[in-house]
């Protein structure tokens, strides 16, 4: 199974992110996340067998944590050949950070290989995009918002009858 660990959003937050999305489809094509999918991925773990489960939940478990609020500030691009993945991104935190890390530190403790790569805190609104225009990152959003942060998630994520589809399957209070 594909697992991931994640902050997953109320809908108030899923209503501010994807008015943010349809600005973005208003002025371009691409493969836009469907709404039910809005997540922020502390570690992505990628395939793991079943019996592995009980070992990130422990490490999620084992980890120290806190709630905290989260202010989405800006959106931006990683440009990619084929379309860019767009996404909106937030104001340093250090408590995700330190969740992120933390994390991280468990799992390649338990000897899960993590993607080596920036943690670059964000929700991805679109992939695969294709601009019919110009697109100011700065029009995108009327104004940060906030959005309170109390779990984190083990999340598998699985194609069922075509649709890209993410279950929780663990959550831990933080």
């Amino acid at each position: 199974m594909r697992l991931f660990i994640a902050v997953n959003f109320d809908g108030e937050t899923i209503g501010r992110i994807k008015a943010v999305q349809d600005r973005l489809r208003a002025v371009s094509r691409g493969g836009f996340t469907h709404p039910d999918n809005f997540h922020l991925t502390l570690v992505f773990i990628g395939e793991v067998h079943p019996d592995r489960v009980a070992a990130i939940r422990q490490a999620m478990d084992d980890i120290t944590g806190a709630p905290t609020e989260l202010t989405f500030d800006r959106t931006g691009c990683f440009r990619r050949e084929g379309g860019d993945i767009w996404w909106i991104g937030l104001k340093r935190n250090d408590v995700i950070e330190k969740l992120h890390h933390d994390l991280a530190d468990k799992l390649t403790t338990q000897g899960f290989r993590l993607q080596d790569r920036r943690f670059t805190p964000h929700v991805t609104l679109a992939r695969r995009v294709v601009p019919e225009r110009e697109i100011d990152p700065a029009c995108l959003m009327d104004a940060p918002f906030k959005t309170g942060v109390y779990a984190i998630s083990l999340m598998k994520s699985e194609h069922i009858l075509g649709k890209l589809t993410y279950t929780e399957i663990y959550r831990r209070n933080l």
